[in-house]
């Protein structure tokens, strides 16, 4: 059976979560490979709305084992908030399993988040403030803390002190901000420790037999395409590797056991914080993509900026990450349009480029070039077939299919689960 990785075209918010749930009756294992509590999955399942952040999507589909891969970087105080809510709503949250070698964020991380954030002011980021690029750079330079320390006091507070060491120079010298001790942060840490200890597991290992086993796997990413550390709009992009390659290495399985590359992408464009962003409108166009989308942020509720498809990203999305199919979500918000515009190329310069600009300044200058499509009135919220959208709408998805370089193999007419129309099937 198949390893699916499923992981965001544009910039996010674009439904990863509901594509994933999707594929949840059909599926064993969901894994996210990647982030934190910086960005978030709606799901709508019978009518009911849940708002997950940490969690796999898959936790709310019964007999689906998630799982938080070593990729992913935890606040445990936000894990348990989240568990709690979804037993409260009767959710089962007991099949998850948490990678010992995935990272926690501790409370110094989301301090220093924060303060750094301030203190950039026009050069900030568009960071959540919670602690997530701290605790990848801890990664990075090898001082940070990972779930399995939890599990040895003396070690756990030696590492604390290695990384407190410097960060407390820079909280009182940089920041006029107190020092934080090491005892106040372990114990912190430590309040955690035994309610988490029956879901940690060698993901990797769990992962990698299940596969062996014949069971069909889901890789859920978190963020997207274009906040790629490396393939994103860099600075502006979060602190991992969105892409389908993060799969592999937030999650422990080799690229080779990969079979199908999912990406979901709107309809239209959004993005959230700062960084280029060429369709994006910022007139009462905008404005009405905005309200009728919904487009607030899951984890943080901050309206996020809004503008038509473009193209170019996603050709280059496709590219990056080897995309078998597209997952195309809200199309019914652009249901009453007379037309409806699609960004093509670029105009970098005076001159037209068809693909992602060489470098970050000429995408920061780079002007769309749209063609123009006709749009439908017709309430296709009920559709469930190909058949049952209006001709209009036909022609619009068969013309990004067309500039997007990936089929277009099943699109979302609406916030529920079921309001999904399927080409062609993700696991066959």
């Amino acid at each position: 059976m198949p390893a699916v990785v499923v992981l965001g075209v544009q910039w996010g918010d674009e439904g990863k979560g509901k594509a994933t749930d999707q594929l949840g009756s059909r599926i064993e294992y969901v894994v996210k490979f990647n982030g934190g509590n910086n960005a978030g999955h709606t799901v709508v399942v019978g009518g009911e709305k849940y708002a997950l952040h940490l969690l796999p999507s898959g936790i709310l589909s019964p007999g689906v084992v998630p799982v938080i891969g070593n990729g992913v970087v935890i606040d445990l105080e936000v894990l348990f908030q989240e568990i709690d809510g979804l037993e409260g709503r009767g959710v089962d949250t007991s099949r998850l399993l948490v990678s010992s070698a995935a990272h926690v964020i501790a409370p110094y991380n989301r301090t220093v988040d924060k303060v750094t954030e301030r203190f950039l002011g026009k050069r900030r980021i568009g960071t959540t403030g919670r602690g997530i690029g701290p605790t990848y750079a801890d990664k990075i330079n090898r001082v940070g803390i990972r779930v399995q320390d939890l599990f040895d006091e003396k070690i756990l507070s030696q590492k604390v002190e290695g990384a407190l060491d410097q960060k407390n120079h820079l909280l009182v010298k940089v920041y006029n901000r107190r020092a934080i001790t090491v005892e106040e942060t372990v114990e912190d840490l430590l309040r955690h420790a035994e309610r988490l200890r029956p879901y940690v597991a060698d993901t990797p290992l769990e992962l990698n037999r299940a596969l062996d086993a014949g069971k069909t796997l889901v890789f859920e990413a978190g963020q997207a395409t274009m906040l790629d550390v490396d393939h994103g709009t860099y600075p502006f992009v979060t602190s991992s590797s969105a892409t389908a390659g993060g799969a592999c290495t937030g999650s422990g399985v080799g690229p080779t056991r990969i079979d199908r590359v999912v990406g979901v992408a709107k309809a239209y464009t959004t993005r959230v914080g700062e960084g280029p962003f060429p369709t994006e409108l910022l007139d009462d166009d905008g404005e009405w993509l905005r309200q009728t989308g919904g487009e607030f942020g899951t984890t943080t509720g901050r309206p996020r900026r809004t503008g038509w498809y473009d193209s170019v990203v996603s050709r280059y999305a496709s590219r990056v990450n080897g995309l078998t199919d597209i997952v195309l979500t809200k199309l019914d918000v652009l249901t009453g349009r007379d037309r409806i515009p699609v960004c093509v190329a670029y105009e970098v310069d005076g001159e037209r480029v068809d693909e992602m600009p060489l470098d970050q300044s000429d995408f920061h200058h780079a002007r769309p070039v749209y063609e123009l499509l006709d749009g439908w009135d017709e309430d296709i919220t009920g559709a469930r077939e190909w058949d049952d959208l209006p001709a209009a709408a036909q022609r619009y998805l068969e013309f990004l299919e067309s500039v997007s370089g990936t089929r277009i193999s099943a699109i979302g007419v609406g916030p529920g689960r079921e309001a999904t129309i399927i080409k062609h099937d993700l696991l066959d």
